[in-house]
């Protein structure tokens, strides 16, 4: 492996170790626990999330499956006379 592929999985475990502490420094804080409303807008927005990463992937396949990913081909029997 050349050095470019290495030096850029160095940089995205290491945005990925960053996260992590982030994440567990924001979950171990002690203050006041998360709302219920905090609780109920986190669930809306994580399943709106899915159900749009769901719809579009669905789409994908669709549109894969049904050929209207296919580029337009001109035919010399569609030309207007």
């Amino acid at each position: 492996m050349r050095a470019g592929p290495i030096t850029i999985i160095v940089a995205l475990l290491l945005i990925l170790a960053g996260a992590v502490v982030f994440a567990y420094q924001g979950l171990t804080l002690p203050g006041d626990p998360m709302p219920a409303e905090g609780w109920i807008a986190l669930t809306v927005g994580v399943v709106f999330s899915l159900i749009v990463g769901i719809g579009l992937m669905v789409l994908l396949f669709y549109s894969s499956r049904k050929g209207y990913d296919e580029p337009s081909r001109f035919r010399a029997d569609d030309r207007p006379e």
